[in-house]
């Protein structure tokens, strides 16, 4: 599993980030854990595989927003305690 992280401009409210989200969800339907604050400028979600970077860039800007970079770590799910 990856954790996605895609900065994006032109989110300026909280529909904003409805948006963005419901668009990450509709790209991708296996995404996890999807959400997206106007104030860091980016999304986030869980992915397990490739994330196709250019129909992710694509349906970002159909929705008028614009794709700035995406980047992917590896997610490591934590236990009750952290470990």
């Amino acid at each position: 599993m990856n954790k996605i992280t895609v900065k994006i401009d032109g989110m300026m409210c909280g529909m904003c980030e409805a948006h963005i989200c419901d668009t990450i969800r509709s790209a991708f339907p296996d995404a996890k854990k999807v959400s997206a604050s106007r104030k860091s400028g980016e999304a986030t979600f869980l992915y397990d595989g490739a994330v196709d970077e250019e129909a992710l860039k694509k349906a970002i800007a159909d929705t008028g927003y614009t794709f700035v970079s995406l980047s992917s770590e590896e997610y490591k799910k934590r236990g009750l305690f952290g470990r």
